[in-house]
């Protein structure tokens, strides 16, 4: 995408395009590998990128920001938690390599990009070992964050076959990380 121009002066609008090109742009495959293993039901991921462009551009010409890798990805997170919201997708797609899932944070150190990655592989690798539905609830619920009333009416169950999935694949993933050197797999732990 090309940054959107505006009226300032062109020295200014050099600076922001240098600025938009740097800060915002570079992280175009890792936004849209993020957005594609975050939110499957999202149909057109570039649609959400684009349009997170656009916000992060019109918010940067009213203010400075001090974080543009993070606001970029603040920004797309809620277009696809919004998009996601209108498509109402009910079955959740397989789940994808989440090894292509980047650290957000800027600049971690490898060897908390390391750690980051053996954690993202060991959960990805219990997310398959739960069965179909409760894997399909335990996402909604724990990733997505989608309430429990909302998910039961989305996949045409009760409430409470909404909190017992969860409860399962948490005892499940709990169970499957514990073996795998993991401990404390819970909501508490960082």
């Amino acid at each position: 995408m090309n940054p959107p121009t505006s009226g300032s002066s062109a020295a200014n609008g050099t600076d922001h395009t240098r600025w938009f090109t740097e800060e915002v742009h570079a992280h175009d495959s890792q936004l849209k590998a993020y957005l594609r293993v975050s939110f499957p039901a999202v149909r057109d991921v570039e649609d959400v990128v684009q349009e997170s462009y656009l916000r992060v551009w019109k918010a940067r010409m009213a203010r400075p920001i001090a974080s543009a890798k993070a606001f970029l990805f603040q920004v797309a997170r809620n277009l696809a938690i919004d998009a996601a919201r209108e498509t109402r997708a009910s079955p959740v797609d397989p789940l994808r390599d989440l090894s292509t899932v980047t650290v957000i944070e800027d600049r971690p150190s490898a060897a908390d990009a390391l750690c980051y990655q053996e954690k993202v592989s060991l959960v990805a690798s219990a997310l398959t070992q739960l069965p179909a539905r409760c894997r399909e609830v335990f996402i909604l619920r724990k990733f997505k964050q989608v309430p429990q009333r909302e998910i039961a009416a989305q996949l045409g169950i009760s409430e409470r076959t909404v909190e017992s999935q969860v409860t399962r694949g948490m005892k499940l993933m709990e169970t499957y990380l514990r073996k795998h050197g993991v401990n404390g797999f819970s909501r508490d732990e960082k």
